[in-house]
């Protein structure tokens, strides 16, 4: 029953990728996934991280930067989901291979392996693809699951999906979040499992701690109260642009999830008081403006 829904997923994304631009990409990237790996791999063995979009591979990268620092000699391997994450990060030069991951069917499992031959594999948060690692463990293969949460209502907890849980008890062990995941594993017989937190938050620090001045950010703040709203999508924006529309004591930095030129016309329709792009702001755009539009 997984493999079929999986079919049927992929049999709905080629359907979509005729009207829809981002599945497009992704349907593209997936196929041509084979040719990198066929042209990059080469014959050393990789450690493999895979996050479905932007959001895990943040939560990823601490530990793939770490084992970068402390161990040079070893490949690493990045795969994604969305083209959310891949077409942001493909050139991150913190991994030596970068593509897609192709949908989880029997066949794709099989063949990336073996193309890939991975010597370890972390699927950050959410990731419990059955095939792949069903394919990874019956190739002893070790593999983790770094920052992932559980909640009683998830498939693994249901009567019904008993069987999909199977995948929780071939992974060599789970690094959760919380206290109340390892609980609810613990109730299913999943016991290889520390609580470790987010390691999103190890990233936040990273970036706090690396940060760069931001003039024009800084000029448009002044002395202003400033509401900031990252990765947003179109009903935050919508709730979110209302408030400040009526609330002229008050500035923001809208940094959408989506950067495309129509869902930024979108927002600025809906603006009722001035605005600018921060890839067009100058210093004196900025100090007029009551919205700065993070555009990049």
């Amino acid at each position: 029953m997984y493999s079929l829904a999986i079919y049927l997923m992929m049999l709905g994304c080629n359907i979509a990728a005729l009207f829809n631009k981002k599945v497009r990409t992704m349907m593209r990237g997936h196929r041509d996934t084979w040719r990198i790996l066929r042209r990059q791999i080469g014959t050393s063995r990789y450690v493999w991280f895979h996050a479905a979009s932007l959001g895990e591979f943040e939560q990823g990268r601490p530990l793939m930067e770490r084992l970068r620092r402390e161990h040079p000699e070893r490949k690493i391997l990045l795969t994604f989901f969305s083209p959310s994450g891949y077409e942001v990060r493909k050139n991150y030069d913190g991994a030596d291979v970068i593509c897609y991951l192709p949908f989880d069917t029997p066949f794709n499992a099989i063949k990336f392996v073996k193309m890939a031959r991975p010597e370890a594999a972390y699927f950050i948060k959410y990731e419990f693809w059955r095939n792949y690692i069903d394919i990874l463990h019956r190739n002893h293969v070790p593999v983790y699951s770094v920052s992932s949460i559980f909640r009683p209502g998830q498939i693994f907890f249901r009567w019904y999906g008993r069987n999909y849980a199977r995948v929780l008890h071939r992974m060599t062990h789970l690094y959760v979040q919380d206290e109340a995941s390892k609980q609810l594993l613990a109730g299913i017989g999943v016991n290889h499992v520390t609580v470790v937190g987010d390691t999103r938050f190890d990233r936040v620090i990273d970036i706090r701690n690396a940060a760069k001045p931001l003039p024009l950010v800084e000029r448009f703040a002044g002395c202003w109260r400033v509401l900031v709203a990252g990765s947003s999508w179109q009903p935050d924006e919508d709730i979110i642009i209302s408030y400040f529309n009526t609330h002229p004591n008050l500035r923001l930095v809208l940094a959408p999830h989506v950067v495309s030129e129509d869902h930024l016309r979108q927002i600025e329709s809906k603006l009722q008081r001035p605005y600018v792009r921060y890839s067009t702001a100058t210093p004196k755009s900025v100090a007029e403006a009551d919205c700065l539009i993070i555009d990049c």
